[in-house]
């Protein structure tokens, strides 16, 4: 197989990669606007990232939790 033939192919499954993630990304955007009235999709949002983040941190999820407090103590939440 040539390089140019190489090429192709890749650009053709990355075409279809990324055809698949807007797909996704506009199921996921119809599923959080169907639930608009039911919840606050603000806070639901918001909820999803720090639930990422704490998955993410592992053991220092309790080192983020005593820096997250002094900085919450530090500005004024509304």
């Amino acid at each position: 197989m040539s390089t140019q033939e190489d090429v192709i192919k890749f650009v053709e499954e990355f075409l279809r990669i990324e055809n698949e993630r807007k797909l996704l990304q506009d199921d996921q955007k119809e599923l959080f606007e169907s639930y608009k009235s039911k919840l606050d999709v603000k806070a639901l949002k918001a909820a999803i990232r720090i639930a990422k983040i704490k998955a993410r941190l592992g053991d220092s999820e309790n080192e983020m939790d005593n820096m997250l407090e002094a900085v919450e103590s530090k500005i004024c939440l509304d």
